[in-house]
């Protein structure tokens, strides 16, 4: 049977066997030459051992690799990061780069030396101290007088059945039974106990000098106070008071146009105020009466009258407000005949001066009789000695902490000093 191809189909392809591709087994590494011994020294083989087993190449043995280099030290990679750097070490030491200690590790060398050297440390004797404590002390103040540590006191107060923190307050029993338990002496201090020692020895004629007299402002609320000193020293500070009222005592200094000073104290007038009054009485040489005219005498003004009196203190009557039309100073001279104050246009001798805060008038003869005042009264201090002075007033700044507004009587006060 003859086979023919149909000449109207495509030929047949003709496929040509190739021989697949062996791929190459992973070689195992070479082992170390070893140094050959003397042909003396190595045993023949044994015959029945059979011949030794070839390379894996089937080839000739490799050259030996030559030996690296053995590391110096430090960590690993050393030779080839810092090999080309130029560091403090390299440039203030030698040339072999070698890392110098830290001062901390020299410290702590040092240190662990000397602990050596000197043995093992006695134990510190306990010191016991004389602990003052008041009526009512707080666990942190305690602590500190003790000079022992606050959790401590609070572990202590804990097993007593007296929770407390650091800031609680403990009575006087309960900080002795502490003190005690502590080991400590316990000395007993009241409020009574405390002793003023005030310094009262005549100052020598020549070592006194004139000083500012201490002029108290007083009167009836919303009658003008703190506008007249404020046209005294130029400022406004009525602007700043919470509703225009005063609620503390302001001290002010005010230098005249004859280089002069006058100390001012500014006097709240509302009802609830009575102590500051009182107070501002008590501290001052020269009070100064403001009366508005259109309102004539209220009960804030006769409470300012008895406080002068009983502090035995001159008193100058400044009757405000006189730019009003309702103003009636008259009717204010007779109210003040009342309450046993007689003005100079009475009869009297009280001086007093009609003025305008709003208007500025006034002022100069204001200021006129204060210093006449003054002059009488002869007011003089030493300066050259510790200062000796009356507390204004004293609050809690929340940035400075505790503030307290101080009229120096005589010395003076220095930064640093005990006050």
């Amino acid at each position: 049977i003859e086979i023919q191809l149909d000449p109207s189909r495509p030929a047949p392809r003709r496929f040509t066997p190739v021989a697949r591709p062996e791929i190459p087994k992973p070689q195992p590494k070479p082992e170390p030459v070893q140094e050959r011994a003397p042909a003396a020294a190595t045993p023949a083989p044994a015959a029945g051992a059979g011949a030794a087993r070839p390379l894996p190449t089937g080839g000739a043995p490799k050259r030996p690799e030559p030996a690296r280099p053995a590391r110096t030290g430090g960590r690993p990679g050393d030779d080839r990061r810092q090999s080309g750097k130029l560091t403090v070490n390299r440039a203030l030491g030698g040339d072999d780069g070698a890392r110098a200690r830290s001062l901390a590790a020299l410290k702590r060398a040092r240190e662990k030396e000397h602990r050596r050297m000197g043995g093992p440390r006695e134990p510190q004797v306990k010191q016991v101290r004389d602990v003052q404590v008041p009526e009512t002390i707080t666990v942190q103040e305690l602590a500190n007088r003790m000079a022992e540590k606050g959790g401590d006191l609070i572990k202590a107060l804990f097993k007593m059945g007296v929770p407390s923190a650091m800031g609680d307050t403990i009575d006087q029993d309960t900080a002795e039974l502490i003190v005690t338990d502590f080991g400590h002496n316990m000395v007993r201090v009241s409020d009574s106990d405390v002793d003023l020692e005030l310094d009262t020895v005549d100052e020598d004629e020549g070592t006194l000098q004139p000083r500012p007299p201490v002029v108290t402002i007083m009167g009836h609320v919303d009658h003008g106070k703190t506008s007249l000193l404020d046209a005294l020293r130029n400022t406004n500070v009525v602007r700043g008071e919470a509703g225009g009222i005063t609620q503390h005592i302001g001290a002010y200094q005010v230098t005249l146009k004859d280089k002069s000073k006058i100390t001012f104290l500014d006097t709240p007038g509302h009802e609830a105020f009575t102590q500051m009054r009182a107070r501002g009485a008590n501290v001052t040489d020269i009070v100064v009466l403001v009366v508005a005219a259109n309102d004539g005498l209220m009960p804030q003004t006769i409470e300012a009258i008895n406080h002068t009196k009983a502090a035995g203190v001159p008193m100058i009557v400044a009757i405000n407000k006189v730019d009003l039309d309702s103003a009636n100073p008259q009717r204010v001279r007779e109210r003040l005949l009342e309450h046993e104050v007689m003005v100079e246009a009475m009869g009297g001798e009280t001086q007093d001066v009609e003025v305008s805060a709003l208007k500025k008038t006034g002022l100069d003869e204001l200021i006129e009789k204060i210093q006449l005042q003054t002059e009488l009264l002869e007011l003089k201090a030493n300066p050259d000695r510790a200062a000796e002075g009356t507390v204004i007033e004293a609050k809690l700044d929340k940035g400075r902490g505790p503030v307290a507004t101080v009229l120096v009587g005589r010395g003076t006060l220095k930064v640093g000093d005990i006050f």
